[in-house]
């Protein structure tokens, strides 16, 4: 007995002794950035950034030769690739049987649900095996038969990358818009098509949103232009079928870079908007859709702190407004006296209540509210009466979805839980009678609802806050120091995430893991004080409580911190960053997709797309109290000589919202000060950008990739 149990020692000691060698002569063959000193200095500070030489411009990146720096920074992320593919070589064949487990749960040919508009009913479908869909209508009285509009899989031959925008359609039916980008730079060029001869205009707008407005005379069309080095929608044109782009005419120019435009039609289809954006103020501008060349008037001129916009019924605006209202309120004014002295309630502000939406309907008004940090639906009748929708999930997300008819008493909405497929339905808001419409079907025969359990928890933060917790798990699994567990959560911009269902979740729900969202400060899911206290001087409570959950998790029983996971992407990378500089030894591993890390010299820089839009957001560092607070805090400048978790970094080359070398320099920067021998590795998907592969089947390689990471962590193989 003993020699056995001897035996069994010496045995374990080697093969640690070789996996600790194989560890190590991994972390030997990590690519290793070379370093050139940057002084940055503001403020009387000085930060030496080694890794700034990695940022490339626009043309350096669109140059046909690449020039020293360009085959340098090219180098580099083509090593961080290969060195990711050989750590994780060993994977490959999980990586392979997560990805086709994911999409052997969705169905190939599967077909959205119609909505019907003038005359028409529209809806997108997929042929078994597309990677794109095909776009298509018919008419409500015809003969049943099909029009295809956009064929994603033609059209999409050839190209690395293939996003197609937005598609309106002309009031008289017979032309089409549609913007496409290849790039993956958000950067759409609008295209046209006669739906009747099928045949493409040749008409072409490049450098826009991806969106156009038409006028009700069939031949005048409305879009934005963006700013070539910014992005920033700042230009709205008016275009006449027929015509070349450079014969357009300015209609408005949004000269506040810390504001970007749009335009729109209103449900009623009478009046084309022009809507300024900021993020604590917002302005609109109405004209008569029969008059494309008429005058544009101010609704309400723009307020520092003033947010308000408008829809249109009958003889007034309908306005959600936070004037006097931080929760929002909905009021209402004549088409002839729009400036708010003339606005009256509709649905007065409550203090518990927070108004996000509304829906206008010729004997209802419909309002998407958010209680206890749940959305709501409200039914409310214009004569009197009203009452709310009812669900039952402990954690779920419901709103009201394509309802272009004013005059119906039928109501679409979606809703979802992190147990129930997303669902649309048809609710009669007179008889309150339902019928489900459509569910998303899983192709597992091992899938059912009631396979899984859903909770709702509340942590408390170090402040004494209560942070809600959604989570979902498999029955039989237990609550203990021995359970994976997967933690998200975004929390900036007043974004709410919601506990929604994933199909693709189920391949670790089914392996043990239970999945948690952290409902923290900087979302707006329990209100509009959620989200300011956790934004510009208050932003560490975002990380905080994400931290504070974790930690609750862990006391609860749920996991350990050998077995907690995080996982944010984008500013929610910036979470990810930031937690593990703040609290490494709480999580075994952390996956940041297409993270903004580098906070303190992007909102330095003017010139880098969505920096002014976002002062709000952050603060603006030329200020020294918000570059102080911002660099104590800035995931990139608080890398420290420290043991790190394990963790997975994501990001495209050309992505316009966080450009790659932020997680470049990141990786570069922890590599070169980390002390522990932890996995660190990076992904950088040279084809895409910020919302990566294009592809309806493509983009859950990743997702694969992302479970490979977390199951191999746990010693998971299958």
């Amino acid at each position: 007995m003993k020699k056995s149990f001897y035996l069994i020692v010496v045995l374990f000691l080697i093969f640690s002794s070789c996996k600790e060698d194989k560890q190590a002569h991994l972390l030997d063959d990590a690519p290793v950035a070379k370093k050139i000193p940057e002084s940055l200095t503001i403020h009387g500070d000085t930060r030496i950034d080694d890794y700034f030489w990695m940022r490339l411009s626009d043309e350096q990146k669109n140059a046909e030769t690449p020039d020293t720096q360009t085959q340098d920074v090219l180098d580099y992320l083509n090593a961080e690739n290969a060195y990711l593919n050989k750590v994780m070589k060993h994977t490959e064949p999980l990586q392979k049987k997560l990805y086709d487990e994911i999409i052997g749960r969705i169905k190939k040919d599967d077909q959205s649900v119609p909505v019907n508009d003038n005359g028409y009913s529209y809806y997108t479908r997929f042929e078994e095996g597309g990677d794109y869909a095909l776009y298509c209508r018919k008419k409500i009285d015809g003969d049943g038969s099909e029009e295809i509009m956009i064929n994603g899989p033609k059209m999409a031959k050839g190209h690395s990358y293939f996003g197609i925008g937005s598609q309106s359609v002309s009031p008289d039916n017979k032309l089409m818009a549609y913007g496409i980008d290849t790039v993956s730079r958000r950067r759409y060029t609008i295209y046209f098509k006669n739906l009747e001869s099928g045949e493409i205009l040749n008409d072409k707008l490049s450098n826009t949103s991806g969106r156009a407005t038409w006028a009700n005379d069939h031949k005048t069309i409305f879009y934005t232009t963006k700013d070539p080095e910014t992005l920033r929608e700042n230009k709205i044109y008016k275009h006449l079928l027929g015509t070349d782009q450079s014969k357009d005419v300015l209609v408005f120019e949004e000269k506040d870079e810390t504001f970007t435009c749009g335009v729109f039609k209103s449900k009623s289809k009478a009046y084309l908007m022009i809507g300024s954006f900021q993020t604590l103020s917002t302005e609109f501008q109405y004209l008569d859709a029969n008059t494309p060349n008429g005058e544009w008037k101010i609704i309400q001129p723009r307020e520092r702190g003033l947010e308000y916009h408008p829809d249109h019924f009958g003889d007034n605006f309908y306005i959600r407004t936070n004037l006097n209202a931080k929760n929002f309120r909905l009021v209402k004014t004549p088409v002839k006296a729009t400036s708010k002295e003339n606005w009256t309630d509709v649905i007065p502000h409550r203090d518990s209540v927070f108004l996000e939406d509304f829906d206008l309907f010729k004997d209802y008004l419909v309002i998407g509210e958010r209680l206890n940090g749940l959305r709501t639906i409200r039914i409310m009748k214009w004569d009197g009466g009203e009452y709310y929708i009812k669900f039952n999930d402990p954690a779920y997300f419901a709103y009201t979805t394509s309802n272009l008819d004013f005059n119906t008493d039928i109501l679409r909405y979606n809703y979802s839980s992190l147990t129930t497929p997303n669902s649309t339905y048809e609710y009669n808001m007179n008889t309150k009678e339902q019928v489900l419409l459509k569910q998303e079907e899983i192709l597992d025969t091992g899938f059912s609802p009631d396979n899984y359990i859903s909770e709702r928890l509340y942590a408390t933060a170090k402040d004494g806050t209560k942070i809600p917790i959604s989570l979902v798990y498999k029955k039989g699994i237990e609550k203990s120091s021995e359970t994976p567990l997967l933690l998200y959560s975004y929390g900036s911009y007043g974004s709410s995430t919601e506990p929604t269902f994933d199909s693709g979740r189920l391949s670790l729900l089914n392996r043990g893991f239970v999945y948690a969202i952290a409902h923290i400060r900087g979302g707006q899911e329990m209100g509009r004080d959620w989200y300011e206290n956790g934004k510009l001087l208050k932003k560490k409570n975002t990380f905080k409580d994400f931290i504070d959950a974790g930690e609750f998790l862990v006391n609860e029983g749920f996991t350990s911190s050998k077995h907690l996971y995080a996982l944010g992407g984008s500013a929610g990378g910036l979470l990810m960053g930031a937690i593990v500089n703040m609290k490494p030894t709480l999580w075994n591993g952390v996956i940041a997709a297409v993270p903004f890390v580098d906070v303190v010299s992007t909102m330095l820089d003017e010139t880098i797309p969505l920096t002014t839009f976002e002062f709000d957001e952050w603060g603006n560092p030329k200020d020294k109290e918000y570059y102080d607070y911002i660099k104590s805090y800035s995931p990139y400048d608080n890398v420290e000589a420290k043991a790190y978790p394990n963790m997975l970094i994501t990001t495209g080359y050309w992505d316009s919202q966080v450009q790659y070398w932020e997680p470049t320099k990141w990786i570069a920067k922890l590599r070169a000060m980390k002390t522990d021998n932890n996995l660190l590795i990076m992904d950088c998907n040279m084809e895409t950008g910020h919302g990566g592969a294009s592809g309806r089947f493509e983009k859950y390689k990743r997702t694969a990739l992302f479970y490979a990471f977390l199951l191999d962590l746990e010693k998971i193989q299958e």
